[in-house]
């Protein structure tokens, strides 16, 4: 079987507090970005993993699709499966990459040995593998809460406009982007921006993690500055970063 992961990007990114045990309460609205990876899995013999396109260092087993894969074997005890994967979303990028290649894994293996898992069931796995990975598994715009688990529908469409991204050659640490966020109660009401007109985004949604960011990494406000020039709709960095994005009317 072969999937397509796609990305995310953040529509508003409110950091509001932090937790007890130490993670942040969030608001954000998850929205799919059409940029994909490609993997394929079939039964083998033996296990493997076969990553091509962007490299990604380290131990296989911590791998995330490899991740998703022990998981489900753990508990369903699947057979092994030859993974081999095309990895075109940029990583550490705030797109979500790695936690769509872990949720379409975990789908397709549900498909492949008949499972019958239903979605909500597929999003507690994944919420076990990490806080974005629940929304791939729905992969529809999402208002999410709590660290980016607790999810809702929301009603929001994106359709004759474009999504242009840059990921710039600077890597932003995400625990040095929480570790020097302020959090406060936000100003706006994400639930409400179905309501507002796109021309009005720039005016009432942000992402928490900017201000900080930016004043480390300039060049990512004039990336930002430079979609704006350009005519961009809304322009804004997607999660912690280092991705900008801007939204143009077709």
């Amino acid at each position: 079987m072969i999937v397509y992961p796609n990305a995310k990007i953040n529509l508003g990114l409110h950091i509001v507090n932090k937790r007890p045990d130490g993670y942040h309460n969030l608001e954000t609205i998850f929205y799919p970005l059409d940029v994909k990876d490609k993997i394929e899995i079939e039964e083998s013999s033996e296990f493997s993993f076969n990553l091509e396109g962007l490299k990604i260092d380290g131990d296989v087993e911590n791998n995330l699709v490899v991740k998703a894969y022990r998981l489900l074997q753990k508990d369903f005890d699947l057979p092994n499966v030859k993974i081999s994967m095309q990895k075109n979303i940029p990583f550490g990028a705030g797109l979500g990459g790695g936690s769509a290649d872990a949720s379409f894994t975990l789908k397709a293996l549900n498909e492949i040995f008949n499972l019958s898992l239903e979605d909500d069931v597929l999003a507690s796995y994944a919420s076990k593998l990490g806080a974005d990975c629940p929304f791939f598994i729905y992969n529809k715009p999402m208002l999410a809460t709590g660290i980016g688990t607790e999810l809702s529908p929301i009603e929001l469409s994106l359709e004759g406009y474009k999504i242009e991204w840059v990921k710039p050659n600077v890597h932003v640490s995400t625990a040095d982007a929480y570790r020097h966020v302020k959090p406060k109660q936000p100003a706006f009401d994400l639930r409400e921006l179905p309501n507002v007109p796109i021309t009005e985004w720039k005016n009432c949604l942000v992402n928490d993690f900017e201000e900080t960011v930016f004043a480390q990494y300039p060049e990512l406000a004039t990336i930002k500055q430079d979609f704006y020039n350009r005519g961009a709709e809304y322009a804004a960095m997607s999660g912690s970063g280092s991705t900008i994005f801007g939204i143009f009317k077709v």
